[in-house]
């Protein structure tokens, strides 16, 4: 068994990208090709963003818009503890310090409330300038961004949504990836959209910040390949990743559904034993991780190992809390200042998920999980 079976994909889509790379390679535009801005519009009417900057990779997709807003030193950028490193990390990369916020318990995702703490605490501190907000949809679910957008726009904050797990998710029909100020999704291969190597991209609906990241992405350049205007990066999406992503996106709906109805009989068989994903009101995931919460990490471990011996895979996301990495620990944090993170780095198990697994694949893992 698979944890995320991309030969199955593959076998699925094989003639359509078997020829879309054949193309790549007949035209020989391997860089900036024409595939590129074919994916960025198809991206922007999947999404309904009207910019869509396609990337080297999804941390570039992070670090591009705040080097766009003029993040630096003094500056707090708020991101969820509970996360991958990449998401803090382009915040120090830049020059500005994470401020660590906790995550709500049902959802796992940033908490509104935690945000308004964190945003009180650095402005009665005075050490750091709130600046922006980090907001991650996490494993397919989008974060609870109605309440989130009021508080950046309460505190003048710019607010960027990593979806990186979140692409082909939703809140009420609108689509991850149109969310804030800036949208950032990765392609890496294990994401719902993923290509055959790394791969990203920023959302915005703003004209003259698009026209910045284009610049950021090729170096700083300006009117000409050889005007170099501002700081940048190499960061350009590969035109063979993007030949490979068109008819992976073309698919992604017909398996998103699957995954959805994976989500659905994995919770109708462990919902009674463990707390499974948790969507309110209105919320769709795109369910690119299934993850559920064990009584502790004895308890995982000791399910691992069952699950191993077995031929299940099963993946941790994440054993520890940023604001407990060791990167961090010149900012002061301890064990016990985010609860929630911290309990949910020892409880969460993820499962085999992708848009190919079979009822009999969901059922040898919940069969496993439910031996006495």
């Amino acid at each position: 068994m698979q944890f995320n079976d991309l030969a199955a994909q593959y076998r699925h889509l094989k003639k359509e990208i078997d020829a879309g790379i054949a193309s790549v390679i007949e035209g020989a535009h391997f860089i900036s090709g024409p595939q590129v801005e074919e994916l960025e519009r198809e991206l922007c009417a999947y999404t309904g963003r009207k910019y869509c900057v396609s990337t080297s990779n999804g941390t570039d997709a992070l670090r591009m818009p705040l080097m766009a807003m003029g993040v630096g030193e003094g500056d707090a950028v708020f991101v969820p503890a509970f996360t991958f490193y990449a998401s803090a990390e382009v915040i120090s990369l830049c020059g500005a310090t994470p401020v660590f916020v906790d995550s709500d318990p049902r959802t796992f995702n940033l908490s509104p409330d935690s945000l308004r703490e964190q945003i009180d605490r650095v402005k009665r501190e005075g050490k750091l300038k709130p600046k922006g907000v980090v907001a991650v949809d996490l494993f397919g679910l989008p974060v609870d961004f109605p309440k989130v957008e009021a508080i950046c726009r309460e505190e003048n904050l710019f607010l960027l949504e990593d979806a990186a797990q979140g692409f082909g998710g939703s809140i009420n029909g609108r689509k991850a990836c149109s969310f804030g100020d800036f949208s950032a999704t990765s392609f890496f291969p294990a994401k719902a959209l993923g290509c055959y190597g790394d791969g990203g991209a920023v959302f915005t609906d703003d004209e003259e910040m698009a026209k910045l990241l284009q610049s950021i992405r090729v170096h700083g350049k300006g009117s000409f390949k050889y005007e170099n205007v501002r700081l940048g990066l190499n960061a350009r999406l590969d035109t063979i990743q993007a030949a490979i992503l068109l008819p992976k996106l073309h698919a992604f709906d017909e398996e998103n559904a699957h995954r959805c109805r994976a989500a659905a009989r994995y919770a109708e068989r462990l919902s009674g034993r463990f707390q499974t994903p948790y969507l309110p009101e209105g919320f769709s995931s795109s369910f690119g991780y299934y993850t559920i919460l064990t009584a502790g990490a004895e308890e995982r471990a000791a399910l691992q190992a069952r699950l191993k011996e077995k031929g299940i895979p099963t993946m941790v996301y994440y054993p520890c809390p940023l604001h407990l990495q060791k990167v961090y620990a010149p900012l002061g944090y301890h064990r016990g200042d985010l609860p929630v993170s911290e309990e949910l780095t020892d409880r969460v198990l993820s499962l085999p998920m992708h848009g190919y697994i079979t009822d009999e694949e969901i059922d040898a893992v919940c069969d496993a999980l439910l031996e006495s």
